[in-house]
């Protein structure tokens, strides 16, 4: 299956917020989220994912972000045939990606006071931190993966607005 530049570029960044999931925060400091994600290996789709929305100069900007970075395996729970679409659609795919994202540094010992979270893409996370943390459906697996510009929070299921 052919995948236009879009969608490299976000399975790219995917594969390096997977990656972040074993990646050291101190080494992760040095580099912004995108590098650090990349780095990672295990954030293709997601990292092809940005590529394909044209995300990659935001999320390499100064910040600072959050983001709630799906794994290769939480995006390969979705229908098959979703991601390529996705990629089609720029317009859906950055709606989707920007739902992941949180304006602002919020550290996994900050979310302990709140219920929700505004995202960049002007929807609300729920959070709930009561048995491990939860973002909407998906479990927070590595948490506080700090970047130059913010920091990746590895979550197990794409969220959806």
């Amino acid at each position: 299956m052919k995948y236009s530049t879009k969608s490299a570029l976000f399975l790219s960044v995917l594969l390096i917020f997977s990656s972040l999931a074993f990646a050291s925060s101190d080494t992760s400091k040095s580099h912004d989220i995108v590098d650090t994600a990349v780095a990672a290996g295990s954030f293709e789709t997601l990292v092809t994912a940005v590529k394909a929305a044209g995300l990659v100069d935001t999320l390499k900007s100064e910040g600072p972000f959050t983001v709630f970075a799906p794994t290769d395996e939480a995006f390969a729970k979705l229908p098959e045939g979703t991601i390529e679409a996705l990629l089609e659609d720029t317009d859906k795919l950055a709606k989707i990606l920007t739902y992941h994202v949180v304006a602002g540094k919020v550290m996994a010992s900050d979310v302990a006071g709140i219920d929700s979270a505004k995202t960049v893409q002007g929807g609300k996370l729920a959070i709930d931190s009561s048995s491990g943390v939860k973002i909407n459906d998906a479990t927070v697996i590595k948490a506080d993966i700090e970047t130059s510009n913010g920091v990746i929070h590895v979550i197990d299921t794409v969220l959806l607005p």
